[in-house]
């Protein structure tokens, strides 16, 4: 994939820090407009099916979007717009997605977050839990047996997908074949409903690196200058030939697990908790307090970012769904199999 053309200027002497943060925040900001514009369709009766949002989650998923490189694998997961976006999908793709567009990657047979372009390394999401790790690892696998060096395969999970036994199968073996494969699990508080006191006994899922022979790292998830410190960090032992890297970040789930949900089981303490801030916001902060952006600019960004989602919309509102009568539902891969096919 390309990475995202939602770039800042350089102004002045501007270290590379700082210009990966701005385009990360930026990044982070469409992500949470687009999301939230979603949510409201959805309430609207316009969108059907599931909506999930990454509320909260942003800094994380964005950060793993922007370690990877053209030509590694990334299979992001529901709350992962961010990160979609930073390993270059057009917003177009998304909200034809979700809109039922028959122009879309799925061509309108599939809702939410079920599309990718799995040429260009952006895997669809397989909704069962955990199970989208071992499709890295083939990819990974088959780039081997192709004499393919240099590339990097990042699976992302939350916290419930960590006791499922696809993720153990997986990692178990990512570790024993030594595949550059990144794992990056969101412990967001729940399982859907399920806290995680319910979920494992160890004092943290980082515990398990260990276990697995993988290098272990955690993170703020709501520090975007500490997640993209460590999601590039583990990248590149990845890319360097140092074996699998587990990577654990701390945050809450700001929103319920899909629009449907309420959150009600959210224990209101948990929102009073360092880990448990707003991690848009919190950027916002830290771009006021290193000088790098004022309020002016800060709102002038939200206002482009509106206007982009906007326009997006209004495009994709008069495109055709697909036809029932004149569409072929064969599989997009496997027209050459259908009956009549030349």
């Amino acid at each position: 994939m390309v990475h995202s053309p939602l770039k800042p200027e350089p102004v002045g002497d501007v270290s590379p820090m700082q210009e990966l943060y701005l385009r990360a925040y930026r990044l982070m900001l469409l992500a949470r407009v687009l999301d939230d514009k979603f949510a409201s369709l959805y309430r609207a009766g316009k969108i059907h099916g599931g909506v999930f949002l990454g509320r909260g989650q942003e800094a994380l998923s964005v950060a793993c979007g922007l370690a990877l490189r053209e030509g590694d694998v990334f299979a992001p997961l529901i709350r992962d717009q961010a990160g979609r976006l930073a390993f270059g999908e057009p917003i177009l793709d998304a909200v034809r997605t979700y809109l039922g567009s028959a122009l879309g990657p799925m061509r309108g047979r599939d809702g939410n977050v079920h599309r990718g372009h799995p040429k260009q390394g952006l895997l669809a999401m397989i909704s069962h839990l955990g199970a989208m790790i071992s499709v890295v690892n083939g990819a990974l696998l088959a780039r081997r047996m192709k004499g393919i060096a240099g590339t990097v395969g990042l699976a992302c999970c939350g916290d419930g997908a960590t006791s499922t036994g696809a993720f153990h199968e997986a990692l178990n073996q990512a570790a024993v074949e030594k595949l550059p494969l990144v794992m990056v699990v969101a412990n967001n508080q729940f399982a859907y409903s399920t806290p995680t006191a319910r979920q494992f006994a160890c004092d943290s899922l980082l515990d398990r690196a260990a276990g697995y022979g993988f290098h272990g790292s955690e993170v703020d998830g709501t520090d975007l200058s500490a997640c993209l410190t460590t999601l590039t960090a583990a990248a590149d032992r990845a890319r360097a030939g140092r074996g699998p890297q587990l990577v654990v970040a701390r945050l809450l789930r700001l929103c319920g697990h899909g629009e449907h949900d309420d959150a009600h089981y959210v224990d209101a303490k948990l929102k009073h908790l360092p880990a448990s801030r707003d991690c848009l916001k919190a950027s916002e902060d830290f771009l006021r307090a290193q000088e790098w952006a004022d309020a002016p600019t800060l709102a002038a960004w939200r206002a482009e970012v509106v206007q982009k989602v906007e326009e997006t919309l209004a495009k994709v509102h008069r495109e055709p769904a697909p036809d029932p009568f004149k569409e072929n539902w064969y599989a997009l891969s496997a027209r050459h199999l259908c009956e009549g096919y030349e």
